[in-house]
């Protein structure tokens, strides 16, 4: 069952491309078609596109099919060279888009990933909103992401549609990259709680005190987190198949915040780099993030 269609005003969007259907992608534009909004979607990789055929109004056989005549375009996809090919070139979205789209770029890029994209779009002459968001797999198929907006003022407005679809709140941030450079902040802070984790339960094993009551002993209270508990007792099971967020994409993401610090190095931040590098040398990197575990342990 769908979400029950708000009233959309003449200015807001009620059709909207999605490039590409991954994990996030796919999630997403399912809440959007269930929100009334008529969705056409593209993937490279064809057949994973065609999952959402009974619940979208169209697969298309290219980006710049599916954007063509649509009032949003969302991308969501690994990487900044990912969302060029994807909008780029005579098959891309931006040669499909109208004058009115407003393109709503939701990878995680980085600083230098979105000013060249927010540059493609200036080149296109279209609108473009800097909105990464915050969540995985389940909030996404929930609609409980967090939306880190940031471009024009009346975007937020006429994406509302989409906002509403997806997220359980909107932060609005101010100019184009605002969005991204909060989105880094709180990556810091998520990716290097994680590899602590791992080093904290690491540590329990080698010391001979059960990793498992560790996270008993923290749990509920002020030293113990909820994604303390979420990703600790998959790291104490090995359990990394089914993964919310995959490894890979999480070094990604936090080389992203180093590059953003352009030599300027925090200390924590570098290790927990390291920890995922070390890591996606000893696992697969479509297991979960909670595999940062075997940067230590196996």
């Amino acid at each position: 069952m769908g979400l029950p269609s708000a009233s959309v005003s003449p200015e807001q969007v009620r059709s909207a491309a999605v490039l590409c259907t991954g994990i996030m992608g796919a999630a997403m534009a399912r809440r959007i078609a269930g929100a009334g909004v008529e969705v056409r979607v593209w993937n490279r990789t064809r057949e994973r596109a065609e999952a959402l055929a009974g619940e979208v109004a169209a697969v298309a056989t290219t980006a710049a099919e599916a954007v063509e005549g649509a009032d949003a375009m969302l991308t969501m996809v690994a990487d900044a060279d990912a969302v060029e090919s994807a909008v780029a070139g005579p098959d891309g979205g931006l040669a499909g888009a109208g004058a009115d789209l407003t393109w709503m770029q939701s990878s995680t890029v980085g600083v230098a990933g979105t000013e060249r994209l927010a540059e493609l779009a200036r080149e296109r002459e279209v609108g473009f909103v800097d909105a990464p968001v915050l969540g995985t797999k389940g909030p996404a198929e929930a609609g409980e992401l967090i939306v880190l907006g940031s471009g024009p003022s009346d975007a937020r407005e006429r994406l509302a549609p989409v906002l509403h679809a997806i997220g359980q709140r909107t932060h609005w941030l101010g100019a184009v990259g605002g969005g991204t450079r909060m989105k880094l902040v709180v990556n810091a802070w998520l990716l290097s709680l994680t590899a602590a984790l791992a080093e904290s339960i690491t540590l329990a094993e080698r010391l001979g005190a059960d990793p498992g009551t560790f996270l008993d002993v923290i749990k509920g209270g002020a030293v113990g987190p909820p994604y303390a508990e979420l990703k600790g007792r998959a790291m104490v099971a090995r359990d990394f198949a089914d993964a919310a967020f995959p490894l890979r994409w999480a070094e990604k993401d936090i080389a992203l915040v180093l590059d953003a610090l352009d030599g300027h190095d925090l200390a924590v931040i570098a290790a927990t780099r390291e920890d995922f590098r070390r890591a996606l040398a000893n696992a697969e990197g479509d297991e979960d993030m909670a595999a940062v575990l075997r940067a230590y342990a196996g």
